[in-house]
């Protein structure tokens, strides 16, 4: 019974250390707000600075797990490239070791005087009643973080101290000294370190239950080193959970955290037992402390950054070797590596890059808003995922020619250079937009694989009519600017008018299902979903065409061109518009036979 009441004090002290961490961390980041982020991928032009800003960031924030998530999604995103985040990472390696430090504190015991006053007991007193004042009773919500931040720093350290007096009576105990005794087995420690912080989530909560077990004075040197150098592994668990879904740079970057770890307990357990086998050191016996321990944390996670250190591009080469490129990965970087500043002197040369950039964005839009397509009919959640992946390429894509393309309107140009850019700069938008409803209709899958919706035998027919209009003048249009082919661009607008009238038609046609009661309102909803992004799709497809064919007019007038087009129909665009309508034509129900 003792046992049991020993164990539930020790996992109460734990679940008290890991709130106050995740509540102090939170309060920090909230303080700091978005400049943390900023200085994370701003100021790591170096790999000296990227190590001195992980270091700082991760001994503000108290976890190196969120430091490195963090980056994964800088990488992720394209904000980051994977050299500037090994030496972040790096650095959060070490600054996690702060925390062990700080842990020290709830260690500070006195009886009388001022051994009393800087007691843990009045100090985390003190900081509580502060931190509860400002959260409770004051509005600013500065105030209200630092509160948190207190409050969180107050129950980590009580948590600790739950902890300590947990196993404080296990130091008499010789079974629990025996147990303890087997971890000075390298493997064995190695193995516990890696196992306890693979569950916790957190190194610096591994490290504090270390101290916790210092206490009872059964912790030596050759028990501790093996399961702090098997805690830096286990901490990787998280960092590899939140790779899962990135692309495969953010999955270079969690992994590159996994080496770190696994090559300083690789190489400090060859070097420390291959010497200690010679040597014998005779401080292996010696009794850890929470100060000792605190302190031989940081200097293995700093001794083996020190290695590591010189030998960051030999690390970028590895993670690039085994996350290897596809084709398509390869295909993508070409495109953006056409954009060089140098050509911007070269307006002529600088347009034709551009354009075959455009041309990877809108192959990249078609390719996505046909993976969408293709999930309505047969989800998978890798083919979801792949569609949110390739939408943040295609908002790089917008990104890095928008930048490029206003850098080149800074040169001298002629009037039809000056066209071309103007062209680029409106259709990089509308492919862009397309990559949106990509993801849109992406959503509506999920939801509809989720919610087990089914569609009526006739709603799926007219769909299928609908979508494969859709897929064609998504093609048209890719094709037409791909090739500067104005006769493909023609015929976009009356492909776009004949989906209008197809999706007013499906709406209609859905209402009078849900009257008649063969379709239900949750099904409406993500019918309705789906017209409206197809529609909107449509729409972007005409905007790119209109930008073609005006491109030889001084100054684009979207409205005027379509009022015009519309309102002025020539033979050559009613009979396209008949040839779709033949194309795309949805059978009569029978109530409109009827009718008729």
């Amino acid at each position: 019974m003792n046992g049991i009441m020993i164990v539930l004090t020790l996992l109460s002290g734990v679940a008290l250390f890991l709130y106050g961490m995740s509540l102090m961390g939170d309060g920090l980041k909230r303080v700091a707000g978005n400049q943390l982020e900023l200085v994370l991928y701003k100021l790591t032009n170096t790999p000296i600075k990227g190590v001195l800003l992980g270091t700082i960031v991760t001994a503000i924030i108290q976890s190196s797990s969120a430091t490195t998530v963090m980056v994964v999604g800088f990488v992720n995103s394209g904000m980051m490239k994977v050299a500037q985040a090994i030496g972040i990472i790096m650095g959060a390696n070490i600054g996690t070791s702060v925390t062990g430090w700080i842990l020290c504190l709830s260690y500070i015991d006195g009886s009388s005087g001022i051994a009393q006053l800087l007691s843990t007991a009045t100090i985390s007193a003190v900081v509580a009643i502060i931190g509860i004042i400002f959260k409770m009773f004051v509005k600013k919500a500065n105030y209200k973080n630092v509160g948190d931040i207190m409050l969180g720093f107050a129950i980590l350290m009580v948590g600790m101290q739950t902890m300590s007096g947990a196993v404080s009576p296990l130091k008499d105990n010789p079974h629990f000294v025996n147990l303890l005794t087997k971890f000075e087995n390298p493997f064995m420690g190695i193995i516990v370190g890696i196992a306890f912080t693979a569950v916790l989530q957190s190194a610096s909560a591994s490290v504090g239950i270390l101290q916790a077990l210092s206490v009872t004075g059964s912790i030596s040197f050759a028990a501790a080193l093996p399961i702090t150098m098997g805690i830096g592994v286990g901490a990787a668990c998280p960092v590899l959970l939140s790779s899962i879904g990135t692309n495969k740079n953010g999955k270079r970057t969690a992994l590159i955290y996994l080496l770190n770890d696994l090559f300083g307990m690789i190489f400090w357990s060859i070097v420390f037992y291959s010497v200690n086998a010679f040597v014998h050191f005779k401080f292996l016996n010696m009794t850890m402390s929470p100060i000792k321990i605190a302190m031989m944390n940081s200097i293995f996670r700093l001794a083996t950054i020190m290695i590591l250190l010189p030998c960051i591009n030999l690390i970028e080469k590895l993670v690039f070797r085994l996350i290897k490129d596809d084709p398509e990965d390869l295909e993508e970087q070409a495109d953006f590596d056409l954009l060089e500043e140098r050509f911007l002197a070269y307006p002529a040369l600088a347009i034709g890059q551009s354009h075959t950039a455009v041309n990877g964005m809108a192959k990249k839009a078609r390719k996505n808003i046909n993976r969408a397509l293709s999930l309505l009919g047969d989800y998978s959640q890798d083919k979801y995922n792949k569609v949110q992946e390739k939408e943040n390429l295609i908002d790089k894509y917008e990104d890095k020619l928008g930048t490029y393309l206003m850098q080149l309107t800074g040169q001298e140009m002629s009037t039809v250079q000056m066209q071309q850019v103007s062209k680029f700069l409106h259709t990089i938008s509308d492919f862009e937009r397309l990559g949106d409803h990509a993801v849109n209709i992406s959503n509506v899958a999920n939801e509809i694989s989720e919610k087990k919706i089914t569609f009526s035998e006739s709603a799926r027919k007219e769909l299928s009519v609908l979508e494969a209009a859709v897929r064609e003048i998504v093609d048209l249009t890719v094709d037409a600017f791909c090739e500067d082919d104005l006769e493909l661009a023609a015929k976009i607008e009356p492909l776009r008018e004949l989906i209008g009238i197809l999706c007013n038609d499906l709406k209609n046609r859905h209402v009078t299902r849900l009257r008649e009661g063969k379709c239900e309102f949750r099904q409406g909803f993500a019918f309705n979903d789906l017209l409206t992004n197809l529609e909107r799709i449509a729409a972007h497809c005409s905007n790119v065409a209109v930008a073609m064919i005006e491109t030889e007019t001084s100054e684009f007038d979207t409205h005027e061109y379509l009022k015009s087009v519309r309102h002025m129909k020539d033979d050559a665009y009613l009979e396209c518009f008949d040839s779709y309508a033949r194309k795309y034509s949805i059978p009569p129900t029978k109530k409109e036979k009827k009718n008729k």
